[in-house]
């Protein structure tokens, strides 16, 4: 090694210093720690006793109801979201633009929200009750179908808008069936942006924990909703550890899977935007998958707004009048427009910092690599910034209450310590927002501005900043949105009386009582149109041709 590149490789790792810093204090001791309670019993390490817990019959059952379930949630995400990504991305219509954010609202939605929409949608008094549906897998499947389908379009999407039509119209010239053009030419051209957003889509089926548990109940439990029963219900931290070691090993797996992937070359790469056309008959297949996914996202929509607005059988705003109160039978503390104030507060702690994170992070890995060594380490800390894009929240909410609530990191009572664990689940998105357009920026341009004297801030001001600008706005409106929905690791962090909306919502729900249950209804809905707008305006800031992780 060269004095030149150690001194790089040492610069880098300086520069790394600092989120390496944050990422270990508050995710590997806190989730370190909920591991560790697990696996030493009684001052001595018992590796067999945490293993022996997987042969559990209910650990069992809620494994393979974890894979099969995840297994059907990623194929018909994208069976039903690869249409919608031609259809968004290749054709011209009215209203796209709009269409598109409603159809990836739903991948930013409260999962207790989306679990409240399905439940009235196919309870025993909703439309679809007659169906039987309520309380069985196919609505857990339904539910995750719902959420993730909108990430194949944004993920395969931002591919397929720039990807160039002349090989898929040089063979329709020679006779390829439109069908035959798709298997053969278009398709292998998507293969890595469809792997990988199956991989990631995979993994937010099998870390789903709201929708589980409010469609599922006690009746059918994943691997996630069984660590959150082991852990706050039971206390059986053994068994919670050892399917915390389990859930990692499987997105560990996941991502060296990705990292190979991104490897290969990718449809995005050294493409131009292509010019939008008019539907034809050809495209009536994709036009109708589309179309059922639209019915899927909007129906259960619809059946919230018209419950929150229902009050023994009238039209009334009573409900959302009500928020301004604790509810009946003392069901809160605070009034649930309090805990919306305490929800926005934390949003904007948590995308400021996961902003800040997320960018060091974004440019630490995008940077031109000199030397195979150079380049290991930028894709080892582009991995590690990855790992809390699977593993539970609700590991790591109850890590931060076991090992962040005493001395020397008694963080207790800190405003901070929620949105800290909130910014950690949106560093990924922020990163994977971030990374495409930082690696599209042409490096000689900054060496350029330093040989005309540019400083290092001053090229990153006049190279970087004019690219960057509205990806750093829309990875803040990820960041935002996913903040105001997060629940799994805010329901263990958060105090009674600084309740946040989602924590309110589940509070209500589960206290008997119609005003309560029309005051969840409300502040579901208000919860929902504010993450909607949100993404409205992400999407308005969205760069074509990139697509998100």
């Amino acid at each position: 090694m060269t004095r030149s590149s150690a001194g790089r490789l040492a610069a880098l790792a300086a520069t790394a210093a600092i989120p390496l810093l944050v990422l270990g204090v508050f995710f590997v001791l806190p989730v370190g720690g909920m591991v560790s309670r697990g696996f030493v019993q009684h001052g001595r390490l018992d590796v067999g006793g945490a293993l022996a817990v997987l042969g559990r019959p209910e650990i069992r059952r809620a494994i393979w109801f974890t894979l099969w379930s995840s297994l059907a949630g990623t194929v018909l995400s994208l069976l039903l979201g690869l249409p919608a990504a031609h259809v968004l991305h290749r054709l011209d219509f009215p209203g796209r633009t709009w269409l598109r954010a409603l159809l990836v609202v739903p991948f930013v939605l409260p999962t207790v929200v989306v679990g409240v929409a399905f439940e009235l949608l196919i309870g025993e008094s909703g439309p679809l009750g007659g169906l039987g549906l309520d309380g069985s897998p196919v609505a857990i499947v339904a539910g995750l179908v719902f959420f993730n389908a909108s990430l194949v379009i944004r993920v395969v999407g931002g591919a397929w808008e720039s990807l160039d039509p002349r090989p898929a119209e040089a063979a329709a010239a020679l006779g390829a069936s439109p069908l035959r053009v798709l298997r053969d030419v278009t398709l292998p051209a998507l293969r890595s942006a469809i792997v990988s957003a199956a991989s990631v889509v995979f993994l937010f089926c099998a870390t789903a924990f709201g929708i589980v548990l409010t469609l599922g109940g006690l009746r059918y439990s994943s691997v996630e909703t069984q660590i959150y029963l082991l852990t706050n219900t039971l206390l059986d931290l053994q068994a919670a550890a050892a399917l915390s070691i389990l859930q990692l090993a499987v997105v560990v797996a996941l991502l060296v899977a990705a990292a190979r992937l991104r490897r290969t070359p990718d449809a995005r790469v050294g493409r131009s935007r292509v010019r939008l056309r008019r539907a034809s008959l050809a495209d009536l297949p994709s036009l109708a998958a589309t179309g059922v996914l639209l019915a899927l996202v909007v129906a259960p929509l619809a059946g919230l707004v018209v419950g929150s607005l229902r009050v023994d059988g009238a039209w009334s705003l009573a409900n959302y009048r009500a928020l301004q109160t604790p509810g009946s039978h003392q069901a809160l503390l605070v009034p649930v427009t309090t805990a919306l104030m305490n929800s926005l507060r934390i949003a904007v702690d948590a995308t400021w910092m996961s902003l800040l994170l997320g960018l060091t992070v974004a440019a630490l890995v995008t940077r031109r690599s000199r030397g195979g060594g150079e380049r290991r380490l930028r894709s080892v800390l582009d991995g590690l910034f990855m790992l809390p894009l699977g593993v539970s929240a609700v590991t790591l909410g109850f890590g931060f209450l076991i090992t962040l609530g005493r001395p020397p990191l008694d963080l207790r009572d800190s405003p901070l310590l929620i949105p800290v664990a909130q910014a950690l689940v949106a560093l990924p998105l922020v990163v994977r927002v971030l990374v495409p357009v930082l690696s599209g920026i042409d490096d000689r341009l900054r060496q350029a501005a330093a040989t005309l004297g540019a400083s290092p801030s001053r090229a990153l001001l006049v190279v970087d900043l004019p690219v960057v600008w509205k990806p750093l706005l829309a990875a803040a409106g990820f960041a935002f949105a996913c903040s105001l929905g997060e629940f799994g690791a805010t329901s263990f962090l958060v105090r009674d009386d600084r309740p946040t909306l989602p924590v309110v919502i589940y509070r209500l729900l589960s206290h008997p009582g119609d005003l309560n249950y029309g005051m969840a209804l409300a502040a579901a809905v208000v919860l929902g149109a504010s993450t909607a707008l949100v993404m409205l305006l992400v999407e308005r800031l969205r760069v074509p041709s990139v697509g998100t992780l």
